[in-house]
């Protein structure tokens, strides 16, 4: 393997900060347990903060972001300015799949089923129920289920009028009452389904990060077609977006209709402790550092612009 100078870009400003943290910490890690050099450097919104730190340009940047300006396309295109190689999905990738009227639009033109939905403004939604309860109100453009409220009745409405901050649309959707399964990606395979069974109402912020409020089981148990055809449904949404190196998509199952919904696509999932795609790869023997170095050899700029970067 040939060793390289490794930027690692952590925690940014969105509401996923402290997992990005988490995650950026772990990865430097193994990294220099692999033997590269790693630069660390948390990102802020000071663009010309960020450039200085990655001048001597690094070999590769490793993108441990999560959310706005992260995830989205934002920082992807100022690396693709700066011609260095990074890890993850390009620009226009990132930027729908983090949109999730864009990546709903495109999975329902190609087929794969998601649960009802419209977007609805505040006031809207300040004045009357915008479909038959129980129904799920969520950011257009956030992660970690962070703004995600399930409403199924009264008091769920109100408290989401009282704690609202994602601005002044919302995406709405049916609530699917199943199976959380999500699907692990590694380039041009799916590698694993797992599902999560939280010990509350539903895996948000809370269960996702902290130990022992969900329920793991790896390999999801779904029937040998099941499990099969969920894997199919997750490299398809990949494959659709455009998305490199590693993604992981979100469905819920309906046992009794046997019919998989993609809620959404993540393409920067989680490296904390408690993240779902080094489980999945562990269960397929890619240790932890195996998979950041296979990223690592994975990353590129979506345009070269000439032949000495960006190769």
């Amino acid at each position: 393997m040939t060793k390289k100078r490794v930027a690692v870009l952590m925690g940014g400003w969105s509401v996923e900060r402290d997992v990005s943290l988490d995650s950026g910490r772990l990865v430097g890690a193994a990294l220099q347990e692999l033997g590269h050099e790693v630069v660390s450097i948390d990102v802020t919104r000071d663009l010309g903060a960020l450039m200085a730190a990655l001048m001597p340009r690094p070999d590769v940047v490793f993108n441990a972001l999560h959310g706005v300006g992260g995830e989205d396309g934002t920082v992807q295109g100022v690396l693709e300015v700066m011609g260095i190689p990074y890890t993850h999905s390009g620009v226009d990738a990132s930027a729908i799949a983090m949109n999730k009227v864009l990546s709903r639009r495109v999975f329902e033109q190609e087929g794969i089923a998601v649960p009802a939905w419209e977007i609805v403004s505040r006031k809207d939604l300040d004045a009357a129920h915008p479909m038959p309860m129980p129904y799920v109100i969520k950011p257009v453009n956030e992660g970690s289920s962070r703004g995600v409220y399930i409403i199924r009745s009264e008091e769920d409405f109100k408290k989401f009028q009282k704690e609202w901050a994602f601005g002044e649309t919302a995406l709405i959707e049916k609530c699917i009452d199943g199976r959380e399964i999500q699907v692990g990606v590694m380039g041009n395979r799916a590698i694993g389904a797992i599902e999560i069974r939280p010990r509350e109402a539903f895996y948000d912020y809370t269960a996702k990060y902290t130990l022992g409020r969900a329920e793991h089981f790896m390999p999801a148990p779904l029937s040998p077609s099941g499990y099969e055809k969920v894997l199919e449904l997750g490299l398809k949404a990949h494959q659709l977006l455009g998305c490199r190196s590693v993604s992981r998509s979100d469905f819920m199952y309906d046992e009794a209709q046997d019919q998989f919904y993609l809620l959404e696509l993540n393409t920067q999932p989680g490296l904390s402790p408690l993240s779902l795609l080094p489980e999945i790869a562990a269960h397929e023997g890619i240790t932890f550092n195996q998979l950041i170095s296979w990223m690592v050899d994975e990353a590129r700029c979506d345009h070269q612009l000439d032949d000495k970067i960006c190769a």
